[in-house]
């Protein structure tokens, strides 16, 4: 990021981010189209439901524009551990910070509300090299690895953290 570009944290959804997240999600050339759905339909989650939801959500702005989000919860019948859904970066910040600092201020968030892990579940698809990167960069460790879990040669992993 630089120095001139100030970027906001909140915590609250707003109806008005389904269209911007969206577009930052089909942009990235990364998700399925029914992914990017799923991504809404968190949103819509907890704008129906509020915090019985169990989806909560960071948002990162500039200029009134999501620059980044993440949307985590606690799993349920677990005692303190957390999943973490989504982090997605706008394209215009990849490769400046923003997911470091998205996934440290998710993280702390997850410690506030009592979670001592955050699993995160990803693909082991080439476009989703990025994004194992910045696990590993946080310091999550490869927990599991279930072979051609989502479809042929689409491998499902499992990282974990411990806060």
């Amino acid at each position: 990021m630089s120095s001139q570009e100030i970027i906001t944290l909140r915590e609250e959804v707003m109806a008005s981010d389904r269209a911007s997240i969206r577009k930052m999600l089909e942009l990235s050339n990364c998700f399925h189209n029914y992914e990017v759905d799923i991504a809404i339909e968190l949103i819509d989650e907890r704008l129906t439901k509020g915090e019985s939801s169990g989806y909560n959500f960071l948002i990162a702005n500039s200029e009134n524009i999501i620059n980044g989000y993440s949307c985590y919860g606690p799993i349920p019948c677990t005692q303190s551990s957390f999943d973490l859904y989504w982090i997605a970066v706008d394209q215009y910040f990849r490769g400046k910070g923003l997911g470091t600092h998205l996934m440290a201020e998710t993280e702390k968030r997850v410690r506030l509300l009592g979670g001592t892990r955050v699993y995160i579940e990803t693909s082991s698809r080439k476009d989703y090299n990025a994004a194992r990167s910045l696990y590993k960069k946080c310091r999550y460790k490869q927990e599991a690895r279930f072979s051609d879990f989502y479809a042929p040669k689409d491998d499902k992993i499992v990282f974990v953290k411990d806060l």
